[in-house]
């Protein structure tokens, strides 16, 4: 028999019990957001089934349909997905990205705020940001067009920080924008804690997430963090959002949420060249070396000179294809035509299969000669 005796082993349930196990500490999550609005009313309920049932018995409605020719008012229709479902998909599409998970650890709230932020790309189009949607860094280098619906009698805080990009710690984030104590939706009149910074996605390691949050305040507050300005350095802007938050929780609640990714392009480069008056680090991924088997003595359906390569020197067998491939070079003489049809032309009886083919490949152009 295999394994321990049942006397020794646990029971299924104890193992079904190890499986599912988890810790309430890190599992149970905690809204830290504003609650829900007061669900619809039957009376109002019933008004939207009566309006859908008469949508579908209209014919008019469903012979444009059909022949496609149905236009539906994409401005009303966005309003009327931001005043039902749109928070809550918002908040899926959030914890699909794993963005509450990096912001607060335990903490998710619903933006129910709808927070638009704009990329001014030149004097005729925008690049919005919306959920994940990909922006480039050269498309990103000034800060962008911030937009929501206040009053003038509520302050915010708007933060815009790197859950990917840190250098040195991998549970801490680069603030790259911090504005306070803004009246209603006037982001130029705010108190500027950290200026804008562009993002520098490093080479090699994907896209990275920039995420957008719109707190709101319950008056004015005095942040103990430092003036962050263009010139400052990377460490000097080292942040923790769940930190922060929990220090501040009681004067500040999230409500808005808005974020995008990005990966490498060449003003990475000249971020860290000109700005940052660094070296780039660039990150490569490290293959394991192949697995070859033990070398065998009698090796069949092998090929010979393919199967001893695997045994030598990489540096010396590309040494004997940049000779061979030079043999037959005149830089005095134009090479010899190739020849028309290469596979008609016939090998001598007595050379081994394994060198035919090889003479096969150097005719048709193939094989690792070629790449040296």
């Amino acid at each position: 028999m295999r394994g321990k005796p049942p006397i020794y082993c646990r029971t299924i349930k104890e193992r079904l019990d190890e499986l599912n196990f988890k810790d309430e500490l890190y599992t149970t999550r905690i809204d830290i957001g504003f609650p829900l609005t007061k669900k619809p009313s039957s009376k109002a309920r019933e008004e939207r089934m009566e309006n859908l049932k008469s949508a579908k018995n209209n014919k008019e409605l469903e012979e444009l349909a059909r022949k496609c020719m149905l236009e539906i008012d994409m401005e009303q229709s966005k309003k009327d997905w931001l005043q039902s479902l749109g928070p809550v998909h918002k908040k899926q599409i959030a914890d699909h990205y794993g963005i509450f998970e990096h912001l607060y650890g335990e903490g998710f709230f619903i933006p129910h705020l709808n927070l638009e932020v704009y990329y001014d790309i030149n004097d005729d189009t925008c690049l919005p940001v919306y959920y994940g949607n990909i922006i480039k860094p050269a498309e990103a280098l000034n800060s962008p067009i911030v937009s929501y619906e206040s009053d003038g009698n509520t302050l915010w805080t708007l933060a815009l920080s790197n859950l990917d990009g840190h250098l040195t710690e991998n549970d801490k984030e680069y603030v790259h924008w911090l504005i306070a104590n803004i009246p209603g939706n006037s982001i130029e009149k705010g108190d500027i804690i950290a200026d804008y910074l562009q993002p520098f996605p490093l080479k090699g390691t994907g896209y990275h997430r920039y995420v957008f949050v719109l707190y709101k305040q319950n008056g004015r507050i005095s942040y103990d963090l430092p003036k962050i300005t263009s010139s400052s350095t990377l460490e000097e802007r080292t942040f923790s959002t769940r930190d922060w938050y929990q220090k501040y929780q009681d004067n500040i609640t999230p409500t808005g949420l808005a974020f995008y990714q990005s990966d490498w392009d060449t003003t990475v480069k000249e971020f860290f060249h000109k700005t940052l008056n660094q070296k780039e680090p660039i990150y490569e991924y490290d293959f394991p070396a192949p697995y070859i088997r033990p070398q065998e003595l009698y090796p069949r359906r092998k090929p010979f000179n393919l199967y001893m390569d695997k045994y030598r020197d990489p540096k010396q067998i590309n040494k004997e294809y940049l000779l061979r491939k030079l043999e037959n070079e005149d830089p005095f003489k134009t090479p010899p035509p190739p020849l028309r049809f290469p596979n008609a032309q016939p090998f001598p009886k007595s050379m081994p299969s394994w060198l035919k083919l090889h003479e096969k490949k150097i005719r048709l152009g193939w094989g690792r000669v070629n790449d040296v």
